[in-house]
């Protein structure tokens, strides 16, 4: 009985959602249903300069002159984008009141550039539709316990009446736009095939299921409105709606933002800034400025740490979960309770600790389970590259590596994207030798010419951060030896040596390539997209809204709705 019905509702959902669009097909206002736009697949003209990096193949765009930004619009690629796991929980939470976050069964995005909301890499495989259909049913299901809940009328004046009202309503809202004649009929056949076959209670699910299966509710899907200028088109409201409410809360617009669309009031940047503002102060924000923290230093590696108590003594099963807890909560009191900066993610002399952590780490109890703000002594830790969650994920099991470290600085704070090895070189790791310290074992790596090229790019900082072990506790011996701290930078703004994790901070917080790549990662994160030749206004935008305002990174958030690339889209030709 279960698989007849799930036939039948599959040819129900094919003559109506599904009707509406999928990956290469998205019939939307204004578009005609047999135009395809290919998702994620729009690609830039370049229109600017670039240079290189010496000796990374990074690429670095020069922004026109300040009178050109201003004398025309340059808004980039704008790729369709798929919800992500955390987007879609967010959304059906948002939408249906329904907090069981059912995407987290969903299979894993892809990751690309570092974040995994890339439009590039947000395909669908047949197991992820299954899924969609999965979670769909069991929504629906939910969502019609209670129908004086859902419903915007009383069925018992008028069923298909007010069937047709919750079509309207509903498909307003999980499609973040009005839906159009088409759409309504199509949804209102979907309930009508529900309540022939079954119920009132049934058609209603039928609609739920279908919606939450169509492109228009899985993608966010976006055309612009208005006269086009040089091929240029501003957002309409529902799509500047969509995007600042996924930009701050990783979810549908609440109530308030569906207003201002409906009523014309994101037509301005007044409006929009208005928006902008009551949403960074949302308690949701920070649920996103975590999500994009945790994703840009690769936090996710810390539930998946290995590490032999036999080896390391103190440590236990608990630890990651501690490590992660600290850089959490130290990222959110930074970025929103205190100085709110570039530079005092990596100086600040304090950390959050617990009675477990600190007596794992050797230093002051704070008392208790519950992490507290803990002063750092400044000497051996102060930010970001001394706490356990960054050194442990970029360290070996049984070792330390400082080429991980030295490229997760080098890639993370600096955008400089370290080339691939050879495709014929055989890399073997130095072997543990019990009479060598890893700055030893790692002297090889300039010594060989085909090495030296990228590990002097690598290696020279990785060394820096030797006095932590692959555990993140601060160690002044190993294998009976003296650690060093000395280090090096080279190819940055910032040359020259440095002693240890508190140094390399420091010298990191002066660097203006540090404080543009912390904005370009956030550019990336904000569009689903790499920055191109076209952005460079957008960027350069960004880029003065954080030195303009001491590099504190809420002010860069806000400043991402008044870019270009925010408001404005290229013109679709069909």
């Amino acid at each position: 009985m279960v698989l007849n019905r799930r036939i039948l509702k599959a040819l129900a959902l094919v003559g109506s959602a599904l009707a509406a669009g999928c990956e290469a097909q998205v019939s939307a206002p204004g578009r005609p249903a047999d135009k395809p736009l290919q998702m994620g697949a729009e690609q830039p003209s370049g229109t600017g300069p670039v240079s290189s990096v010496p000796g990374t193949g990074t690429m670095t765009i020069t922004p026109p002159t300040a009178a050109a930004c201003s004398a025309a619009k340059y808004p980039g690629p704008s790729p369709i984008r798929r919800l992500t796991r955390r987007e879609y929980n967010g959304t059906v939470q948002e939408l249906l009141k329904d907090t069981s976050a059912p995407a987290l069964g969903f299979v894993a995005e892809e990751t690309a550039l570092g974040f995994n909301n890339n439009a590039q890499a947000l395909t669908i495989s047949t197991l992820l539709v299954e899924q969609y259909m999965a979670a769909a049913e069991k929504l629906s299901v939910a969502a019609t316990a209670d129908l004086t809940q859902l419903l915007p009328c009383d069925p018992a004046a008028d069923a298909d009446g007010c069937a047709g009202k919750f079509i309207s309503d509903f498909g307003e809202r999980a499609f973040r736009r009005p839906i159009t004649t088409d759409e309504q009929l199509r949804f209102q056949n979907a309930y009508l095939w529900g309540k022939q076959h079954q119920d009132f209670r049934s058609g209603i699910e039928m609609v739920i299921e279908a919606m939450l299966q169509s492109a228009s509710f899985l993608y966010r899907v976006e055309f612009g409105e208005g006269p086009s200028t040089a091929g240029n088109l501003p957002l309409s409201g529902y799509e500047l709606a969509s995007r600042l409410s996924y930009l701050f809360l990783g979810s549908m617009p609440d109530a308030a933002l569906r207003a201002a669309a409906k009523n014309r009031q994101l037509g301005t940047p007044q409006g929009v800034d208005a928006q902008a503002l009551r949403l960074s102060k949302d308690p949701r924000a920070r649920a996103t400025v975590a999500d994009f923290h945790a994703q840009w230093l690769g936090l996710q590696g810390v539930n998946s740490l290995e590490r032999d108590p036999a080896v390391y003594t103190g440590y236990t099963a608990a630890l990651p979960g501690l490590f992660l807890s600290e850089t959490q909560s130290f990222v959110d009191n930074v970025f929103w309770e205190g100085e709110g900066t570039v530079q005092a993610l990596l100086t600040a002399p304090y950390t959050f600790l617990n009675s477990d952590l600190a007596k794992f780490y050797g230093v002051a109890d704070p008392g208790g389970a519950v992490f507290a703000k803990s002063a750092t002594d400044g000497v051996k830790r102060a930010g970001l590259l001394s706490q356990g969650s960054v050194l442990a994920v970029h360290a070996k099991p049984l070792q330390t590596s400082p080429v991980l470290r030295g490229k997760f600085v080098r890639e993370q704070f600096l955008c400089q994207l370290i080339p691939p090895p050879p495709a014929n070189l055989v890399i073997t790791p130095p072997e543990l030798d019990p009479k060598l310290s890893t700055r030893e074992r790692f002297a090889q790596h300039s010594k060989d010419i085909a090495c030296s090229g990228c590990h002097s790019l690598m290696d020279p900082i990785g060394l820096g951060l030797e006095h932590f072990d692959p555990v993140g506790r601060y160690r002044d011996t190993e294998n009976g030896q003296p650690v060093s701290g000395a280090g090096q930078l080279l190819a940055t703004d910032i040359d020259g040596g440095f002693d240890g994790a508190v140094e390399l901070g420091a010298k990191l917080a002066t660097s203006a390539a540090v404080s543009d790549c912390v904005t370009t990662e956030w550019f990336r994160y904000a569009f689903g997209r790499s920055e191109t030749p076209e952005d460079a206004c957008s960027v350069s935008q960004l880029e003065s809204a954080m030195k303009a305002d001491n590099n504190r990174m809420q002010s860069l958030l806000l400043a991402f709705t008044k870019t270009d690339a925010f408001l404005f889209r290229k013109a679709v030709t069909p």
